[in-house]
């Protein structure tokens, strides 16, 4: 197992400078990931054996498991760590496994490398390899990355977990040991098909390519941040997601093709949050999910999904190329957020807010009720205006590679462009006064940092 040495040709790396890139640069940015969360996996393997003991054996089984599964299926390894609760899993643990290492006072604890024998059960599981997998349990679900997970009531902390794959390939999950808890659970030869005790994220819809949209509740991993426990989504929150996420679909295919395309080019994970409000985030070791509180409209989702594939894209592209150099102390201000933001989260938002530019831009020829159609023409003068004074900024900090200046130029020609389009007067100045009014409150909130944009 060794991660492949890839090329992104140059007419990728503009398009996707442009805000685009379609298919081809997600299937690539994929790649990418699979490859890096491949040597993370190395890196945990090697970290361990340094630490030795307990963890080095665990790891080291692990390690040698995987590598079993992707003699007999190498796609059964990708399915496994190219799903996005396999990034949380292997950099997190990585780097408490690299703190200990290194000495850290306090970095050794519980080190979770369980998580790691759930990774290689799982290609196990997938890729049909004879094995036994034990670990010990945080709580009474044992779960499988990319597949589900069962429940045992009465586990407790501590306590065994067994993944089981016979010579036939059949796969079953249990805790060892343990009278007082239900027996084990089969693992459904169909991945994401809930039944009974088994629980696994959900297949809300699959677009065009045949790569599954999911709606993940369950998995204890499945974003950064998110309470370990599931989420317990009721019938009607799975109707509700369904509905709203087939219109959005719906939407982007129509009409914002090559966001679609991105999309489609999956898999793709949305994480429902439990938070109030309109909220959507997205993390560079999570690549292939999107977390989201409860969307209000399928077009309102639709933009969330444009927005986040954005971030997503520029942060696998950040694990392959150095746009700026790090260490700097400035703080930005920035149009769509209300506290200062370090150059990172500049150059992370003005492309997510490129995107943003484009959705409203092709809203504003679909719209066909007044207001809407106003609204969209106002956003579009916002944003546009916005990502391009954000870009500047970029473009003078001193901070950018030389490969950053010319990712940062082909934003900036591609929002002069979109500056240049006509825009109504009224649509115009109410787009100026909503950008005017952030500002202002911004102002009265931080004060005028040096590094301010005027």
């Amino acid at each position: 197992m060794r991660p492949v040495p890839l090329r992104m040709p140059g007419r990728l790396f503009t398009a996707i400078a442009t805000g685009g890139g379609g298919a081809e640069a997600l299937e690539l940015l994929a790649r990418a990931e699979y490859s890096r969360r491949l040597a993370c996996a190395h890196a945990v393997a090697e970290a361990a054996r340094d630490i030795g003991g307990g963890v080095a054996e665990t790891a080291g089984q692990a390690w040698e498991l995987l590598a079993a599964a992707h003699r007999a299926d190498p796609r059964a390894v990708s399915a496994v760590l190219t799903h996005p609760s396999a990034g949380t899993a292997l950099i997190g643990l990585l780097a408490r496994l690299d703190r200990v290492v290194e000495g850290e006072a306090g970095a050794a604890g519980e080190l979770p490398v369980q998580r790691f024998s759930a990774l290689a059960a799982a290609a196990a599981v997938r890729a049909r390899v004879p094995a036994r997998v034990r670990w010990r349990l945080t709580a009474d679900l044992v779960f499988l990355p990319s597949l589900g997970g069962a429940d045992f009531p009465g586990a407790r902390p501590g306590d065994m977990a067994e993944v089981v794959v016979g010579a036939d390939g059949a796969a079953r999950v249990g805790v060892a040991g343990r009278s007082s808890v239900p027996g084990p659970v089969e693992v459904p030869p169909e991945p994401f098909a809930p039944a009974g005790r088994w629980r696994a994220a959900h297949r809300i819809l699959v677009p065009d390519t045949g790569a599954p949209l999911l709606l993940d509740d369950i998995d204890p991993l499945r974003f950064p941040g998110v309470p370990e426990r599931p989420l317990g989504l009721t019938t009607d929150d799975l109707r509700w997601w369904e509905a709203t996420t087939r219109e959005a679909c719906d939407t982007l295919r129509s009409h914002h093709p090559v966001t679609y395309a991105e999309l489609a080019a999956g898999p793709r994970t949305l994480v429902p949050l439990d938070s109030t409000g309109s909220f959507s985030g997205s993390s560079a070791e999570a690549f292939g999910s999107m977390a989201l509180s409860r969307p209000r409209t399928g077009r309102g989702l639709a933009l969330s999904m444009a927005h986040e594939l954005q971030h997503s894209k520029f942060a696998a592209l950040l694990h392959l190329f150095d746009l700026f150099e790090s260490g700097g102390e400035e703080r930005y201000y920035a149009p769509w957020r209300p506290d200062p933001r370090p150059l990172l989260g500049l150059f992370h938002g003005a492309y997510a807010h490129l995107g943003v530019t484009d959705f409203w831009n092709r809203r504003r020829a679909v719209e066909r009720g007044p207001e809407e159609l106003a609204r969209a023409e106002a956003q579009f003068v916002r944003w546009r205006t916005g990502a391009r004074e954000a870009t500047e900024v970029l473009l003078t900090s001193g901070r950018l590679t030389p490969l950053g200046q010319r990712f940062a130029r082909t934003m900036l020609d591609t929002l002069d462009g979109l500056c240049r389009l006509p825009v109504p007067a009224e649509a115009r100045r109410r787009g100026q006064a909503l950008a005017a009014e952030h500002r202002t409150e911004w102002v009265r909130r931080n004060g005028v940092p040096q590094a301010l944009l005027i």
